[in-house]
């Protein structure tokens, strides 16, 4: 299966067509699983041209006179806004929500016969959802801006200006942005993503294929809520919620807004599945999941997880006759693979090619089983009873989960 995220385009198989890659000898397949395994230690592209918290401020709204009025709506916290529908035109609610849509340009450095300049990278799209003392605010997605030595926002009315990154995650794909405050924007509103129903209209705004497209509108209905994607990031495998949506969603997109037909975004525009055939099968975030994630990056600066600091591989990724080298006769499991010796693993004992088989009771099957349980279930500074095999037998290391952003 072929999913596109933005202006890049990555091949991401799902678990029943993952295939495992083999290697001749144990000892030179180990180091190349360990180095590459590295950079994904558990903290959780661009097509040239374009792919947790729960808010508890969400106030009730009244329909009088067929128009929404909100009720003790804290605009400056970005609450969640539940609604009716409007009798505006869809054309009037274009016009009105296209003022804050954005084009997204990724700069990034390049080497050049000892010489560095900066090239275009790839384009995306973003909302304006704040401003205020401080600046305008714009979400977009993580992987827009993924890389990027510099940052160009186009408005509205054509004007270009640097924006300031002021935090992103991998795994949620979300990432947010501050430009200066003397730009003329529009702010649009965040609707409450949890009212959605199959059948529902909704409206995709955004750049595909660059800003020559900007602010191109597609119309569609929610084809399905509460899906889950398995995505490859930056900071590891993660199954992402999304909402799938028969709105065009096409490289470039991404960051755009997905709206309701009151007016509101209700998702960000993020994936597509591309396969030959496959027509209409767009994913966008939902707000209830993104509106915590960018509260913390604005007062943060970034999210903080518990963090483990160990590499992981599934034991369908580990040669057999490596696993029978380990004596490992196992039918599930998790293999450490690398370890920061700074981290909480270290600190407990945990040692490359132990096989993580459960923590806390819960049986771990893959990576991904273990980011959700520690994102999920843990803490930062909670002790976690791991369960391991190592060397023939079982045994249990009590753990105490530290910050990612504490290292």
């Amino acid at each position: 299966m072929h999913i596109e995220n933005g202006n890049d385009v990555n091949e991401v198989k799902q678990d029943d067509k993952r295939q495992t890659k083999k290697r001749s000898k144990a000892g030179r397949f180990f180091s190349m699983m360990a180095a590459g395994m590295a950079g994904s230690i558990l903290t959780l592209s661009i097509y040239h041209y374009t792919p947790l918290n729960q808010n508890e401020n969400i106030y009730a709204v009244n329909s009088e006179d067929d128009n929404v009025i909100a009720e003790d709506i804290d605009s400056e916290n970005n609450s969640l806004v539940q609604t009716s529908y409007s009798t505006d035109s869809l054309a009037d609610i274009v016009e009105n929500a296209s003022k804050a849509i954005v084009g997204i340009v990724n700069i990034q450095e390049q080497q050049n016969f000892h010489q560095t300049s900066t090239v275009e990278s790839g384009t995306g799209s973003g909302v304006v959802f704040r401003q205020d003392d401080t600046g305008t605010y714009i979400v977009t997605n993580h992987h827009v801006i993924e890389g990027a030595a510099e940052i160009e926002v186009s408005l509205e009315n054509g004007e270009k200006t640097t924006a300031e990154l002021i935090g992103s995650d991998a795994l949620t794909d979300i990432a947010v942005l501050r430009i200066s405050n003397e730009y003329e924007t529009s702010v649009i509103e965040f609707g409450d993503s949890s009212t959605l129903r199959p059948g529902d209209q909704v409206l995709a705004i955004g750049n595909p294929l660059g800003l020559d497209l900007s602010r191109t509108v597609t119309q569609g209905i929610v084809s399905a809520v509460d899906r889950t994607i398995s995505v490859t990031t930056s900071a590891g495998e993660w199954e992402l919620d999304v909402i799938q949506t028969d709105a065009a969603i096409n490289p470039g997109n991404s960051g755009g807004a997905l709206i309701n037909t009151a007016g509101q975004v209700i998702g960000i525009n993020s994936l597509k599945i591309s396969e030959d055939g496959v027509e209409g099968l767009g994913f966008a975030i939902p707000s209830n999941e993104f509106i915590p994630v960018i509260e913390e990056i604005i007062s943060q600066g970034k999210i903080t997880r518990p963090y483990l600091g160990v590499g992981l591989a599934g034991l369908e990724e580990i040669p057999h006759f490596y696993l029978e080298q380990l004596n490992a006769d196992l039918d599930s499991g998790v293999m450490i693979t690398s370890i920061d010796p700074d981290s909480a693993a270290a600190q407990a004992g945990l040692q490359v090619e132990d096989i993580i088989l459960s923590i806390n009771g819960t049986e771990m099957q893959s990576a991904s089983d273990v980011r959700k349980y520690l994102y999920n279930e843990s803490g930062i500074g909670e002790e976690i009873n791991i369960e391991i095999y190592r060397q023939g037998e079982t045994r249990t290391v009590n753990v105490t989960l530290m910050s990612n952003g504490s290292m």
